[in-house]
């Protein structure tokens, strides 16, 4: 069961949010104008479809071990995912690694179900016209077994304490033809672009907002996005060698969020334009 939903009246909240989309919007400068739309939605997040086809992939054997992921261990103990996500990236001494929800995931794919994960990590994310990923629909399973629990980042491992120092120098890193670093946008508190606010994830206010709402559900593609893509899409705009799915680059840049966003309280799959 997932928390995020009942499917009663799920189509028509969606329904109603399409109509309000369509509709014509006066907007104050500095507005939300997508808060009334997050607002009148509420437990009706289009997300819903894909936590349930997440926990459909969680439970389904797989690979040549024939087995689920549901003894996968998401850092609070196999089988455990209740609030693995406000505790995500860390380290696993299994893994002798840093890892985020996504790169554990194919590590459990490859260790636990005996799978050979190309097919996952040559798309791991969906494109425009997609019915969504593998990885999308588990990552957004977790996050809604994630919902209430606390932000709190293990920081007790030198390895996890060394990926917060990577993320903090690339968040500064200016680089690209445009000469753009992450702090280039969100370094300042009560800015934006366009439409589009752009929170301060040096605060913990920005980076609680931040680390915390993601995945999503975007409203303008019709699919819901991971924190993962949300690192690739920003490197692209920055007009950087695309990140990948569970590298390095991408945990440093997610431990740095989310040390900062210590405390916030989890709330995804969340409601983006």
């Amino acid at each position: 069961m997932t928390k995020l939903h009942n499917n009663s009246g799920a189509l028509v909240g969606i329904a109603a949010l399409c109509a309000a989309l369509l509709a014509p919007q006066v907007v104050a400068q500095g507005d939300d104008v997508f808060a009334e739309y997050r607002e009148m939605m509420g437990d009706e997040n289009p997300a819903i479809f894909t936590i349930e086809e997440g926990q459909e992939l969680w439970e389904t054997p797989m690979g040549s071990k024939n087995v689920s992921l549901e003894q996968c261990d998401l850092g609070l103990g196999p089988g455990v995912v209740d609030g693995a996500l406000a505790q995500l990236p860390r380290y696993f001494d299994d893994a002798k690694a840093v890892q985020d929800v996504e790169a554990r995931l194919i590590y459990c794919m490859e260790t636990q179900q005996g799978r050979d994960v190309i097919d996952v990590l040559v798309k791991p994310y969906s494109a425009a016209g997609d019915q969504g990923t593998e990885l999308e629909a588990l990552v957004a399973f977790i996050a809604d077994r994630s919902i209430d629990a606390v932000v709190n980042l293990p920081q007790d491992h030198p390895e996890e304490q060394n990926m917060y120092k990577k993320g903090e120098e690339i968040f500064y890193y200016r680089a690209g033809p445009h000469d753009f670093s992450c702090a280039t946008c969100h370094s300042q508190t009560d800015k934006r672009i366009r439409l589009q606010a752009l929170p301060n994830l040096t605060t913990n206010e920005g980076a609680g907002f931040a680390f915390t709402s993601w995945p999503a559900y975007r409203i303008s593609e019709g699919l819901l996005r991971t924190m993962g893509w949300r690192m690739q899409s920003c490197g692209r705009q920055q007009r950087l060698p695309q990140f990948q799915s569970g590298s390095d680059a991408v945990i440093a840049l997610e431990t740095f969020m989310g040390v900062n966003a210590k405390g916030a309280v989890m709330a995804a799959p969340g409601l983006k334009r």
